[in-house]
């Protein structure tokens, strides 16, 4: 009998549609493509202080609802629209998330929210769901969790991020070398500004690493090097905050010293609102003062927001999920979230 020694923990391996596939059956016209183009310009000016406009990226911590996602994206145009002289909002989209241990992997992993983990389906539907946010008008933000689903999504994207558990990589900071969007790295998880800093530098550079070409076959991927990463600040654990006039002075000077962009957004969430997500506004009215002094680094905020505010766990018949409550993070509600932006506008 032959002694099988490979694959011996793998239960099966599925062929999946390439991102050509998926990108023809939900293509994008020439007009959105111009649009979409111009977003990342806005960003890029922002970012170089070109654009005096704050950049808000909001959304919900995740998406695991295709309609509720479009009835966000719907309210979040309008709000767009009333403020976009003075904000320039992206609208957050996250279709994978990292996991510090185990949980729901994201709508492109499991889109059925069972374990049933139909990636094939996961991808169709983050796909079209990207597309009919930005027929709606919104930019899109996202996270490029791995180098092969990014692929499926890339042309739609506005605004990239690195997360605080992939920000040491070597292979993430490779692809985001690639990324034709912005990309922000945020700080690790235990809050190490430093890690950021290197993943930026290095995304600078050309590189050429493994990945997949638009057929899904495995490629060699040469990159140029992405001239718009910045850093974001998210806080450590539950009780270290980052976005204070200090941390945000000492940050700016280590990126100045390292000859990048000093341009610095603060994500509102994770360790900077304690996990807390009513904490939200006020680490984002602290960060818009700063703004407003015009003698801070900062130039935008993120916000996890949602139809209604909270969380909830996933139940073992998703269909009794609480419609537009958040399955990962808590959210601020959307009334929260509308207020506090036109608070600020008023501000202004």
């Amino acid at each position: 009998m032959k002694q099988v020694i490979e694959n011996i923990r793998i239960m099966s391996i599925k062929s999946l549609p390439s991102p050509r596939e998926i990108k023809g059956l939900y293509r994008l016209d020439q007009k959105i493509y111009r649009v979409i183009a111009g977003y990342r310009e806005t960003i890029a000016k922002i970012l170089s202080w070109e654009d005096n406009r704050f950049l808000a990226i909001i959304g919900p911590c995740s998406i695991h609802n295709s309609d509720e996602a479009i009835e966000y994206a719907e309210r979040l145009k309008k709000l767009s629209d009333e403020v976009s002289n003075k904000i320039f909002i992206v609208m957050r989209a996250f279709f994978a998330k990292p996991r510090t241990t185990v949980g729901w992997k994201g709508l492109m992993y499991d889109p059925w929210l069972d374990d049933s983990c139909d990636i094939a389906e996961g991808i169709r539907l983050s796909r079209e769901t990207a597309k009919r946010i930005s027929e709606i008008g919104l930019p899109i933000g996202t996270e490029a969790l791995d180098p092969f689903t990014i692929q499926y999504l890339s042309d739609c994207v506005a605004w990239a991020g690195i997360g605080a558990r992939t920000v040491e990589s070597q292979l993430h900071r490779e692809l985001a070398s690639g990324l034709s969007a912005p990309v922000g790295f945020k700080n690790n998880t235990a809050g190490n500004v430093l890690i950021a800093i290197d993943a930026m530098e290095a995304a600078k550079h050309p590189h050429v690493f493994l990945g997949i070409g638009d057929d899904g076959h495995i490629a060699r991927v040469t990159t140029r090097g992405n001239p718009w990463t910045h850093i974001v600040l998210r806080g450590g654990g539950r009780n270290m905050t980052n976005y204070d006039s200090g941390h945000i002075r000492a940050t700016a000077d280590m990126l100045n010293k390292r000859g990048l962009s000093s341009a610095i957004v603060v994500d509102c969430s994770h360790g900077n609102s304690g996990k807390d997500h009513v904490k939200q506004e006020g680490v984002f009215l602290d960060v818009f003062k700063q703004y407003k002094s015009g003698r801070s680094n900062v130039v935008g905020a993120m916000l996890e927001s949602n139809l209604r505010e909270g969380s909830q766990k996933i139940p073992a018949d998703p269909r009794d999920l609480k419609h537009g409550v958040s399955v990962t993070d808590g959210c601020m509600s959307w009334d929260a979230t509308e207020a506090l932006i036109l608070k600020a506008f008023s501000i202004f």
